[in-house]
């Protein structure tokens, strides 16, 4: 087996079964999925707590982390040398069904996580919505500007509700959820989700109900009083930016920042997106809708919706053709 060769990865999805999911993935994508909840499908993770195992090649059977060991800067790119470091891949992408309320919550900065939760990262992530039910809707940010004296009494007196921005959202919407956002996920909402390599989420309310071992899930108080960002108010999704496009091709920014780019590029039938991998960056590409095909090399890979694919930054010239109408989002390294 001759690792050396560097292709596109695909992964055997890690899946969670936290209380708040169900079987839209199954129901709406076709996925195949044990008995019970699914929550989370974490796509490409090389998180401790659910890393991905590569399906596809040569490397079949290795996890990601194990990947990165072998390939280093010839996987992520030059743009990642802050996560070879630490010898961490840089991003998670995950696949999150909300057939309940998830909790209203928030993810810490950088600085304060690696100063409280053991050298963990902290999270900003940003979520394409892939279904919403008729007049669903999110959590994010607040109502109204507030402080944290204000804001504990709201939740030590029950009165929470008032502080929370409630958001509609439809299917193609970009939410950037930057570290320090209140947010939550609510029912008959399918996101994917792209987010900084961590799993720190503090809890500030979680609707009254019961774990599976019968018992209040945990609260997370004082580090969310300490994090959130109380100046974030009413905020709503992306505008996208249009970018540059080409026969068959509609393309959008949907997010930017420190961690991630994504791109939206719609595809008429039968278009091509030719692109190529620099030293500086990886790739990932999903389709979130339609059948595409990734092909680099002489070879190819069928990626039908929902599925996604890692191109290392070594990997140089490639191209994604739509088989029918596509729409995929494209992710770099900044």
């Amino acid at each position: 087996m001759d690792t050396r060769i560097i292709y596109p990865l695909t992964f055997m999805p890690q899946l969670k079964d936290y209380l708040w999911g169900g079987r839209n993935l199954e129901q709406l994508y076709g996925r195949a999925l044990p008995p019970g909840i699914i929550a989370e499908s974490w796509e490409i993770s090389g998180h401790p707590n659910g890393a991905t195992v590569v399906e596809n090649g040569p490397l079949a059977g290795l996890t990601l982390p194990q990947v990165l060991v072998q390939w280093g800067e010839m996987l992520v790119g030059k743009n990642a040398a802050w996560a070879l470091k630490r010898h961490k891949f840089p991003l998670l992408v995950k696949l999150l069904d909300a057939n309940q309320n998830l909790s209203v919550q928030v993810h810490p900065r950088d600085d304060y996580a690696l100063a409280h939760e053991n050298g963990e990262l902290g999270k900003t992530e940003m979520w394409y919505v892939l279904h919403a039910k008729p007049e669903a809707q999110l959590i994010f940010g607040l109502k109204q500007a507030t402080t944290p004296a204000a804001f504990r009494r709201a939740v030590e007196t029950g009165a929470l509700a008032a502080q929370l921005h409630y958001l509609p959202v439809k299917a193609g919407d970009a939410i950037f959820v930057e570290a320090g956002s209140l947010h939550a996920l609510l029912t008959g909402v399918v996101v994917a989700e792209i987010q900084q390599n961590s799993d720190v989420t503090y809890r500030v309310y979680d609707w009254g109900r019961l774990g599976s071992d019968g018992k209040p899930r945990p609260l997370h108080i004082e580090p969310a009083l300490a994090v959130i960002n109380y100046r974030q108010v009413q905020p709503g999704p992306v505008k996208p930016r249009p970018l540059p496009a080409a026969a068959g091709l509609v393309r959008h920014e949907i997010s930017r920042c420190d961690y991630f780019v994504v791109e939206q590029i719609q595809f008429e039938a039968g278009a091509v997106y030719k692109g190529q991998t620099t030293a500086q960056s990886m790739e990932i590409w999903g389709a979130v809708a339609g059948q595409t095909t990734l092909a680099w090399a002489g070879e190819s890979l069928d990626l039908p919706k929902i599925r996604f694919a890692l191109l290392p930054a070594a990997l140089g010239r490639f191209s994604v053709r739509a088989e029918t109408t596509a729409t995929m989002l494209r992710v770099y390294l900044p």
